[in-house]
């Protein structure tokens, strides 16, 4: 995997993927979209990875679409020529967390929304800002947003384009915590790496897929699955070695694995 706009790299079981256009405040352009995807695709892929962490390079996380080149910025691209999976962030079956260090603008702000966690900096400056600009948000917006923070604040936020800042966004739901910006990232990688530790991959997993299904599942059916996949996990080795550190004061030491323990969702 060759990256241009992207930093990765994996640290004690995390994958860091850092947008990496600090000079333009890490604007979206179809390469670094390409190129995240491709990022979070091999995150999936890995089993030594158990948690991804996304930021952003420089003072900002991500401006928005990069508008140098007029209303073309706005256009999407296709897949490079690269080969590789790619994935969105609530398609990869590992936590991902958004540690938005700065600015957060259009897209900046829906991407994150794709993400599990949302830590940002309290000055952080975040807007749905696409009406403003003639387009609309994009990215499942729509769907995420009205579940997160309740349907009257969303339509605040994307219906007016206005500013908030990350304060405010904590306070509104749209963020679960806002401190400095130079805690931000350690702060996620601190999350990551407890999950890396401390959670079961396959159970994480399949919370993970639970959670973002249920955004569509019935109750009665999401009982039913979450029976189904209990039992499953119940029967592997994971189960027991849980209990055993549980009671034994130590780290658990996890056998099963994602690329081959994780069972197939029901259509």
């Amino acid at each position: 995997m060759k990256l241009e706009t992207v930093l990765y790299e994996v640290i004690d079981g995390v994958a860091v993927v850092t947008l990496n256009r600090p000079d333009a405040m890490n604007a979206w352009t179809p390469q670094l979209s390409d190129e995240l995807n491709l990022a979070m695709g091999t995150a999936d892929d890995d089993d030594n990875v158990r948690a991804v962490v996304v930021t952003g390079a420089g003072k900002a996380f991500c401006a928005g679409a990069d508008l140098s080149g007029g209303e073309e910025g706005f256009k999407g691209g296709t897949a490079g020529a690269q080969p590789g999976k790619r994935l969105l962030p609530y398609k990869v079956r590992k936590p991902v967390i958004a540690a938005i260090n700065g600015h957060a603008v259009g897209v900046g702000i829906t991407y994150p929304l794709l993400c599990d966690i949302r830590i940002a900096s309290d000055t952080a400056k975040i807007q749905f800002a696409m009406v403003r600009r003639g387009v609309i948000p994009e990215l499942g917006s729509h769907v995420l947003l009205p579940r997160i923070i309740g349907f009257a604040k969303a339509a605040d936020l994307l219906l007016t384009g206005r500013l908030r800042v990350g304060a405010e966004a904590k306070e509104w739901g749209v963020v679960s915590e806002v401190i400095p910006a130079e805690q931000v990232l350690p702060r996620a990688m601190e999350i990551a790496r407890d999950i890396a530790v401390n959670t079961a991959p396959v159970s994480s997993a399949i919370a993970k897929q639970l959670m973002w299904r249920g955004l569509t599942m019935p109750v009665d059916e999401m009982i039913q699955e979450e029976g189904r996949l209990l039992n499953h996990v119940i029967a592997g080795p994971d189960s027991g070695e849980g209990v055993r550190a549980f009671f034994e004061r130590r780290e658990p030491q996890w056998s099963m694995k994602v690329s081959s323990d994780m069972p197939l969702a029901r259509d």
